[in-house]
């Protein structure tokens, strides 16, 4: 019987993370980039497949999503009329003492016991908070802070090659405008009926102060978000079916329900373009905290669009032939943050055989099998070897491993949650069988080569 630890740390998940070719340190030969991050090998390959899921369950598997992939870059204007250039801001203060800036919400969150939630409160708050707990800075111990203040989070670039004829853009700060501002287009090329949805995931950028835990919070970050279009009576009804369906999709992921929780967005919290927002958070080390996020955003996209841009973007009824602007429920899933929740909750430590295992669902797995030949001086096992990779590969994510002896070899896919590792020995060159060992339990199986496609399917 397996004796386990699983008091899971951020600190562990970063070194396996690391040692493993999960997730890099942005620019790490250079010093680093604070609050960026890469994604190697494995991160990669698990993130692909995060993405693959959620596709296939979102988009693929239903007749009434349809996928975008919109441009990073779009006009200024846009941003100016989704109110981001006035609205989407985060509150910061500095430390006179040593210069550390900060977000003042987060400072508070962190240091003030019960204080949960402090975003979207009015400055003078703030500031009566970190004053009357005595709030000292993280880094030099004094409390000789500044006043805090808003600062915008979308990042700026300039496009054009000539200094004097250069214009201000922006880098996206969520997905979703890039699918209101082809909503019109989809209606002309497609004619969907409502209800329906416009969905794409990709990189976002914001630019946050606080440095984050990981990659729960990074300077760019995938996403993955649909708008999902109703008539306007019918929104509380779509909130909360796709308030199901966003729970369902984490339990399958693994995730266990004691871990989850809902949580609604109090009045200050509300973005400016929401009037009803519910989190749906997961337990981290450090607390609950978000992991997606589903708002109502009722036709304030799309009025807006059409106030600014002159383009009448209002759907028409086919039946009834009457001209509205539809209302938008979206749901918001933060993939980088997802696989560092993904790597929490899949790690796992068997005290008893001294190993670390990442029990991933078998979906998520990077390698879903490994093959080992035994090392010695048979070149046919070897040889063997690497023809059952070659079979298995063109079904599935497969790694042909020939390092050291057997127990490393097993140690090592243990920790990257490979759930299958085969072993070619000298009796397969008898009988043409392998031992299939299983991830979680260790238990080996003899199977015989022919049959290997539909053990594993």
């Amino acid at each position: 019987m397996e004796k386990q630890d699983n008091q899971v740390t951020l600190e562990k998940i970063i070194s396996l993370a690391k040692r493993r070719g999960f997730v890099f340190p942005g620019s790490e030969i250079y010093g680093g980039l604070a609050n960026t991050y890469d994604f190697g090998p494995l991160g990669t390959e698990l993130k692909r497949n995060l993405i693959n899921i959620w596709w296939k369950k979102f988009v693929t598997d239903r007749s009434d999503m349809f996928g975008l992939d919109t441009s990073v870059l779009m006009s200024p204007k846009v941003w100016e009329a989704s109110g981001h250039t006035e609205n989407f801001t985060n509150v910061m203060i500095d430390c006179l003492t040593c210069n550390y800036r900060t977000r003042a919400d987060h400072l508070i969150e962190e240091k003030v016991k019960g204080a949960e939630n402090v975003e979207g409160k009015p400055l003078k708050e703030l500031d009566k908070i970190i004053k009357d707990n005595d709030i000292k800075c993280p880094k030099c111990g004094k409390k000789n802070w500044t006043k805090t203040r808003t600062f915008n989070q979308l990042f700026e670039t300039q496009i054009g090659i000539i200094t004097e004829g250069k214009s201000t853009a922006y880098l996206r700060g969520e997905l979703a405008q890039g699918m209101f501002v082809d909503f019109k287009q989809v209606l002309d090329s497609l004619h969907p009926k409502l209800p329906f949805g416009l969905a794409q995931s990709g990189k976002a950028f914001r630019n946050e102060i606080t440095m984050g835990k990981f990659t729960f919070r990074t300077l760019e970050f995938d996403l993955a978000e649909f708008e999902y279009f109703v008539k306007p009576e019918d929104w509380e009804q779509y909130f909360e079916y796709w308030k199901k369906e966003m729970f369902t999709f984490a339990i399958s992921l693994g995730i266990p329900e004691t871990k989850l929780r809902w949580r609604a967005h109090t009045k200050e919290e509300l973005s400016h373009y929401s009037s009803r927002t519910e989190d749906l958070e997961y337990e981290f080390p450090w607390g609950f905290k978000e992991m997606f996020g589903l708002a109502y955003r009722t036709d304030f996209d799309l009025k807006n669009h059409i106030e600014k841009s002159g383009v009448d973007l209002r759907y028409t009824d086919p039946y009834t032939q009457e001209k509205f602007i539809p209302h938008v429920v979206e749901p918001t899933f933060g993939l980088s943050r997802l696989l560092t929740i993904v790597l929490m909750n899949s790690y796992f430590e068997d005290t008893e055989k001294k190993r670390v295992v990442m029990k991933f669902p078998k979906a998520l797995a990077p390698y879903k099998v490994a093959v080992f030949p035994l090392v010695g001086n048979k070149e046919e096992l070897s040889t063997k070897a690497k023809e059952i990779f070659e079979m298995l590969k063109t079904e599935m994510n497969a790694v042909l491993d020939e390092r050291g002896n057997i127990g490393k070899r097993y140690f090592t896919q243990d920790e990257v949650g490979t759930p299958y590792c085969v072993t070619v020995d000298y009796t397969t060159l008898e009988d043409n069988t392998v031992t299939v060992r299983e991830r979680d339990t260790a238990k080996q199986t003899r199977v015989d080569i022919n049959n290997l496609l539909q053990f594993f399917k």
